[in-house]
């Protein structure tokens, strides 16, 4: 049997996404992140929140992610499918460490559309509750950027 990499989230975007481009300018990158929170119960019959945190990647082309991009802020709830990746690097003092991302290869964005968060934009757009944006293109290979590009 095969083996499977995907991620389903839905939650709410932490901080406003940062549009970046490949050196050449032909590939754009939005980088954001995404909270989800789930409930268990603690002792004593009080519940209890606990928060996960996602750093998420959308990869595109240029005019799409840079519009996409001016829709991913703070607080707005989402939905993102993609996989999961994992990289290692060495910081500045010379320590191996990891970092995990979503690489996303769709967003929706989930419930009202509130505030000016209408308009052109996202993919399938058009009055709906959901509105997409289905990049439909891989991460370009780590070596298309130098060290002072890479986001960590």
């Amino acid at each position: 049997m095969g083996s499977v990499n995907r991620v389903i989230l839905v939650g709410n975007i932490g901080r406003d996404a940062q549009v970046r481009f490949t050196p050449g300018g032909d590939r754009a990158v939005a980088n954001f992140s995404v909270a989800t929170s789930e409930f268990r119960g603690g002792g004593g019959g009080e519940r209890q929140e606990r928060t996960e945190w996602h750093n998420v990647d959308l990869w595109g082309k240029p005019d799409r992610i840079t519009k996409l991009g001016g829709w991913l802020l703070k607080g707005k709830q989402v939905y993102v499918e993609g996989k999961i990746q994992t990289d290692e690097y060495t910081d500045k003092d010379g320590v191996k460490r990891k970092s995990v991302k979503i690489s996303a290869d769709k967003v929706e964005f989930v419930g009202g559309r509130g505030g000016d968060s209408g308009g052109e934009g996202g993919g399938s757009y058009g009055g709906s509750r959901r509105d997409s944006y289905d990049g439909g293109e891989q991460a370009p290979p780590v070596d298309e950027f130098g060290a002072d590009d890479i986001p960590f």
